[in-house]
């Protein structure tokens, strides 16, 4: 009796244990159930901030290249990448002391950057009963410092006075600028057939009487270095005129001038094809208008 109740206690206590590590393995399946969720949560919402941040970097970094660009843009337009155009054109009628008068024509009309521009000029010259002679220049312009540009190109002459040679057409090369104290410069070397060399330079400057009302000192020269042409200049100071415009603006496009100034000629060497000529010099005076655009 006694052993039977030994026997029946060890299987209430082997059911028991079997019970007990039923229940401890469920429980223990049931939390590594949970932790692997658990991880599962995690690396799919570290996998979720991982995109978010990417694509948040991506942004800032298009958000950049962006303001980059759009720096770039706004710097070239600012240095040199805006185009600009101006044009001038001035006619006078002057006369000499013995009443002889002159028609005297200037353009000027430049497009390009700051940078880059592209310069054409053109002169006109005609005596009263005599024939005209004019050039033309084109030049390309290049900004090698602050208020200066280095100029290249070539200029085309046409003299109706000569029988021979009536057109010809020189290398020119120079610089345009802004000289200490305000004077606007222009200086140019030519290089012409038959061994033509010449300088020319010419300066002038704003002087304001009223905001209407503006006075401009000049000075225009060309220098002879060399010439072996069937029409040849005297070399040095071949010609030079200094002189005071006085101009009313009646608006920035519309300015009629009064001008009074000295001029020099050295005149011509002798050739066979020319006889040598006197210098010549005296007071210039007459008006003009000026329009700009």
């Amino acid at each position: 009796m006694r052993i039977t109740n030994l026997f029946s206690l060890s299987v209430m206590a082997s059911s028991l244990f079997i019970f007990s590590s039923q229940a401890n393995a469920e429980d223990t399946h049931e939390m590594m159930s949970m932790h692997q969720e658990h991880q599962h949560h995690l690396q799919t919402q570290q996998s979720s901030d991982t995109s978010q941040e990417n694509e948040s970097e991506q942004s800032i970094h298009n958000q950049d290249v962006h303001r980059q660009h759009a720096h770039d843009a706004a710097h070239m337009k600012e240095h040199g990448g805006q185009v600009y155009q101006s044009t001038s054109i001035e006619n006078k009628w002057m006369l000499d002391d013995d009443g002889k008068g002159t028609l005297k024509s200037k353009v000027k009309t430049w497009i390009g950057t700051d940078e880059n521009k592209l310069f054409l000029t053109a002169h006109l010259e005609k005596a009263e009963s005599s024939a005209e002679h004019y050039d033309i220049s084109a030049l390309y312009s290049r900004n090698i410092a602050e208020f200066w540009d280095l100029q290249a190109g070539a200029r085309y002459r046409h003299d109706q006075h000569r029988r021979e040679d009536k057109q010809q057409v020189d290398a020119q090369f120079g610089v345009h600028g802004l000289s200490p104290y305000f004077f606007e410069t222009e200086a140019y070397v030519y290089f012409g057939k038959d061994d033509q060399v010449a300088l020319s330079l010419e300066l002038e400057r704003d002087f304001l009487i009223t905001q209407k009302w503006i006075m401009q000192p000049y000075v225009e020269a060309e220098i002879v270095i060399n010439d072996d042409s069937k029409y040849a200049k005297k070399t040095g100071l071949s010609s030079a005129e200094m002189g005071l415009k006085t101009r009313y603006e009646i608006n920035k496009n519309v300015m009629p001038f009064i001008d009074i100034a000295y001029a020099y000629d050295k005149g011509n060497q002798a050739t066979a094809w020319q006889s040598a000529t006197k210098s010549d010099s005296g007071l210039r005076y007459g008006g003009g208008i000026t329009f700009k655009f």
